[in-house]
């Protein structure tokens, strides 16, 4: 195989996988839509494999001194310009999967806070970070 084809393959690969990413962060974001975390486990799961091989793929193409000169000559341009349009959509897709679950964590944090309050006022105190805490667990006794 010529190093043209070899490198092209190589950028086709990165391609599909990036659109694999593409896909999945979709798919957690529906997962975190729908509040199932046996589900997410899954797909982050699959996220972390998917993104080791495109490290892969990234560290294979920064190796090699013909696809840096090529690409310094602008071949491969629509190949790296459809992979860099892919790559910014999942990362869009990833800052609105983080604010989701930055959302999430308030509300918990919120519902938590609420039912320190209703179930042990006599005990609640505020920790070193100005978060509450309180009953049973504060006095070392666990259920």
């Amino acid at each position: 195989m010529s190093d043209t084809a070899n490198i092209l393959a190589i950028l086709n690969q990165q391609n599909t996988q990036l659109c694999e990413l593409e896909h999945l962060l979709k798919d957690e974001y529906e997962v975190l839509q729908h509040h199932n975390p046996s589900k997410l486990t899954d797909v982050n799961k699959l996220k972390n494999e998917l993104l080791i091989k495109i490290d892969e793929t990234d560290k294979l193409l920064a190796s090699n001194t013909q696809f840096i000169e090529d690409k310094k000559n602008g071949l491969y341009a629509d190949e790296l310009h459809a992979i860099e349009n892919i790559l910014l959509s999942c990362k869009d897709l990833n800052q609105v999967n983080g604010a989701v679950v930055q959302k999430s964590q308030i509300s918990i944090e919120r519902m938590r806070n609420t039912l320190l309050e209703n179930n042990t006022k006599s005990t609640l105190t505020y920790d070193s970070k100005g978060k509450t805490s309180g009953g049973l667990n504060r006095l070392g006794i666990k259920a």
